[in-house]
C-alpha cells in the first residue's frame, strides 16, 4: 500500500530565504556541504550522547560514521549519516520552518547586503546550512528515521514554496541528504560535485577535523571506499601541527559563523585535573548577542566525547559571545548541567578560561590595536556587564576596557592612558553618563571642566549606568560622576585665593537661595550656589548616591516602582540672569512674577539636561508670557 504524500508549505520566511539562496550570488558554493557534513557530524554527535543516557535505546552505534555518495550519471550527491535521525514534527519544524528569533530582520538584512560577503556572515550568523543545499540543487530529498522509533520520513522540495513528506517503511537509522544537481558552470562557480576529487578537496579544506569518519568512493568501477579526514581533534594536537587556516574552519565549524574569527585561545591544563581547550573570539557580534533567549557557552567534551553544546556552566554571561571547545579527561559522561553547576571541576576551568579571555585582550591592546578595537566595538558593552557580578576580574576588565572621552573626539581611551594623563592633584577619573555624546558635551555640567582643562569620561551606553554605582575606582582613583554630587575643581592654592569672596558670594545669596528652596520645594531638595557653571545661568545635579534620571527611567520601563527623586539646583552666581533675579529678590520679595521666573529657570535647566518637563505647557505659557513683555 502506497504511503499517502502530503504537501506542505514552508513558513513565509523560510520561502523567501529559499528564494534569496537559490538566486544569490555566492561565489563560493562549495560551503553547502561543509554546512551538510557539519549537521551529520551534530547528528552523531547527539546519537552518541543519547546512547550513554539511555540504555535502552534501541539504537545501532557500532560504526557511526558519515557516508558521501555521488552518481554522476544521475548527477546526484548524497550526505548519509547513521547518527540520531529525526521524527517527522522534527522535520517539519527543522526544515518546513527557520525555528529561529529575528528570522524577518534577517531577511531584511539580506537583502541590504551589498556583496557575497556580507550575505554569507549574515547565514552563518542563523544557521540555516540546510537550505545551502539549493545553490547547487534543482531538487533536494531528505530521508530520515530517528533512532528507536520504527518508522522513517521522506521530505522533497525544489525549492518553490512548498515541499512533500511521506512516511517510510524501511529507512536506515540516521539521514541521508540527496541533491539533484543544477548542470555543471565554472562561470557561475558551479562544480561537478559528482567528482571524488572535488568532493575530497572540499572535505579536507572545511570538515578534516570533523571526530567522525568521512567515507566516500573514488571514482571508476574499482575504486574503493576510503576515509577523506584526519579525524584528528584540533585541540589534540600540538599547536605547531595545526594552520591557521584548520583554525578557522574549526571556529566556522562550532559557531556557524561564516567569518574567520579574531582571535584563537589554546589552553591546557595538566596534572591531577587535565583538560584542553580551544577557543574563539569571533571578528563581529551575533544578532542575538543582547537577546534573552540566546545560547551561549562552549562545547564540551569528556575524553573526546561531545557531552553538550553550549555549556553554560564554563562562560560566564558577559562572555557570552566565546566560542569553542572544552575537553576535559575526569568528568562523567552522564554529567549534566545541574551537576555542571555545583561541579568544582568545572568551576576551576572557568575560572582559567575567563583569566585566559582576559589576558588574550590585555595582550591584543598593546600588541594589535587594530584587532583590539574590532573587539571592543563588538563585544565592549556585553564585556563592561562583568563588572557588575565577576568581583574577582573586575580589576583586570577595567584594564582591558575603553571608553569615549573628551580628551580625542574619535579614539577612545583606557583607563590606563586617562590616568597617566590626569592633572597633578587630581584625584577622581570623572565621567558623565548619558544618551548620546553630543547630549553630554553640551550638558551645562562640562562647562567647568571644559574650562580647565579636566578630561571626561563619556559614557553613553546603558550598562555604564549600572556599573560606575557600583566600581569604587580604578588604580586607586575613584569614580565622580560630573553630574552629582559637589565638584571641586579647584587646588588648594585657588581655595585660598578666594576664600574671602566665596564667602561674601555666599552670604550675598543666602536670601534668594532660601526663597527659591522654598518657591521650588515640590520640585528640588535643595537649591545651592554651583562650582560647575561658567555660560550657563543654572544645572540640576543628584546627591552623590542618588540614581541619575537615565537610570530612573531604565528602572520605571522595566515596572519597578521608585519613589519621586528630587535633585538639587545649582545656580551659577557670575550669570546675569541669576544676578538679576537676586536684586530683583531683594527690592521686591512679595512679587508673584518672581516665583515664575524662578520655575522657568528650573525647567530651563531641566531641559538642558535633556530631561522631561512634568508640565510642558505650562512652561510653554509662562516663557510665551515673558516673551510677549519684552517685545
Amino acid at each position: 500500500m502506497t504511503a499517502p504524500i502530503e504537501t506542505l508549505e514552508f513558513q513565509s520566511e523560510a520561502r523567501q530565504l529559499l528564494q534569496l539562496m537559490i538566486h544569490s550570488i555566492y561565489s563560493n558554493k562549495d560551503t553547502f556541504l561543509r554546512e551538510l557534513v557539519s549537521n551529520a557530524s551534530d547528528a552523531l554527535d547527539k546519537l552518541r550522547l543519547e546512547s550513554y543516557r539511555d540504555k535502552d535505546l534501541e539504537a545501532d552505534t557500532a560504526d557511526l560514521h558519515i557516508a558521501i555518495e555521488t552518481d554522476p550519471a544521475a548527477r546526484t550527491l548524497t550526505v548519509r549519516d547513521n547518527g540520531i535521525g529525526m521524527t517527522r514534527e522534527e522535520v517539519v519544524a527543522l526544515i518546513g520552518t527557520i525555528a529561529k528569533s529575528g528570522t524577518a530582520d534577517f531577511l531584511t538584512k539580506l537583502k541590504e547586503a551589498k556583496d557575497a560577503a556580507a550575505s554569507q556572515d549574515l547565514i552563518g550568523q542563523f544557521g540555516v546550512g540546510f537550505y545551502a543545499s539549493f545553490m547547487v540543487a534543482d531538487k533536494v530529498t531528505l530521508v530520515t528515521r530517528r533512532a528507536g522509533t520504527a518508522e522513517g520520513v521522506r521530505w522533497e522540495s525544489t525549492g518553490e514554496g512548498t515541499y512533500t513528506i511521506q512516511p517510510v517503511e524501511d529507512a536506515p537509522q540516521g539521514t541521508a541528504v540527496t541533491l539533484h544537481l543544477k548542470p555543471e558552470d565554472t562561470e557561475d562557480h558551479l562544480y561537478d560535485y559528482t567528482s571524488a576529487a572535488k568532493i575530497r578537496e572540499i572535505v579536507k579544506r572545511y570538515s578534516d577535523f570533523i571526530t567522525w569518519p568521512i567515507r566516500m568512493t573514488g571514482d571508476g568501477e574499482d575504486a574503493e571506499v576510503e576515509t577523506v579526514n584526519s579525524m584528528k581533534a584540533l585541540w589534540a594536537r600540538s599547536s605547531s601541527e595545526v594552520t591557521e587556516d584548520e583554525y578557522h574552519e574549526f571556529y566556522k565549524h562550532v559557531s556557524h559563523d561564516w567569518q574567520d574569527p579574531l582571535e584563537t585561545i589554546r589552553l591546557q591544563a595538566e596534572g591531577t585535573f587535565e583538560y584542553q581547550a580551544l577557543l574563539f573570539l569571533p571578528s563581529h557580534a551575533p544578532m542575538d548577542l543582547f537577546l534573552r533567549e540566546r545560547k551561549r557557552g562552549v562545547q564540551l567534551y569528556v575524553k573526546r566525547v561531545f557531552i553538550m553544546d553550549d555549556c553554560e556552566s564554563l562562560v560566564p554571561e558577559y562572555l557570552r559571545f566565546v566560542k569553542g571547545v572544552v575537553d576535559a579527561q575526569d568528568l562523567s559522561l552522564n554529567v549534566s548541567r545541574e551537576i555542571l553547576q555545583q561541579d568544582r571541576q568545572i568551576q576551576l576551568i572557568r575560572r582559567r578560561l575567563v583569566k585566559k579571555v582576559l589576558s588574550t585582550v590585555k595582550t591584543m591592546m598593546t600588541a594589535d590595536a587594530e584587532k583590539y578595537a574590532t573587539f571592543w566595538r563588538e563585544f565592549g558593552r556585553a564585556v563592561k556587564e562583568g563588572l557588575l557580578d565577576d568581583f574577582e576580574n573586575r580589576e583586570a576588565i577595567l584594564e582591558i576596557s575603553s571608553f569615549a572621552s573628551t580628551h580625542d573626539a574619535e579614539k577612545p581611551t583606557s583607563l590606563r592612558e586617562y590616568v597617566e594623563r590626569m592633572k597633578d592633584g587630581q584625584q577622581h577619573i570623572y565621567y558623565m553618563t548619558g544618551e548620546s555624546r553630543s547630549a553630554i558635551e553640551n550638558s551645562p555640567h562640562m562647562e567647568a571642566f571644559r574650562a580647565k582643562g579636566f578630561e571626561v569620561l563619556v559614557l553613553t551606553d546603558p550598562i555604564d549606568e549600572m556599573w560606575v554605582d557600583s566600581v569604587p575606582g580604578f588604580d586607586g582613583k575613584q569614580f565622580q560622576s560630573i553630574a552629582k554630587g559637589q565638584v571641586d575643581l579647584e587646588s588648594e592654592e585657588d581655595k585660598k585665593a578666594t576664600e574671602v569672596a566665596r564667602e561674601q558670594q555666599n552670604k550675598d545669596f543666602e536670601t534668594l537661595l532660601t526663597w527659591m528652596g522654598t518657591a521650588l520645594g515640590e520640585t528640588v531638595k535643595e537649591v545651592r550656589l554651583s562650582s560647575r557653571l561658567t555660560t550657563s545661568p543654572a544645572c540640576i545635579v543628584g546627591d552623590t548616591h542618588d540614581l541619575t534620571p537615565t537610570l530612573e527611567k531604565m528602572y520605571r520601563a522595566m515596572g519597578q516602582e521608585l519613589p519621586p527623586i528630587k535633585r538639587i539646583l545649582e545656580l551659577n552666581p557670575e550669570h546675569a540672569l541669576v544676578t538679576g533675579l537676586r536684586e530683583a529678590h531683594a527690592s521686591r520679595p512679595d512679587d508673584e512674577g518672581l516665583a515664575e521666573t524662578a520655575e522657568l529657570l528650573y525647567g530651563m535647566a531641566l531641559l538642558a539636561e535633556g530631561g522631561e518637563l512634568a508640565d510642558p505647557s505650562r512652561f510653554i505659557k509662562l516663557l510665551a508670557g515673558r516673551l510677549e513683555k519684552t517685545l
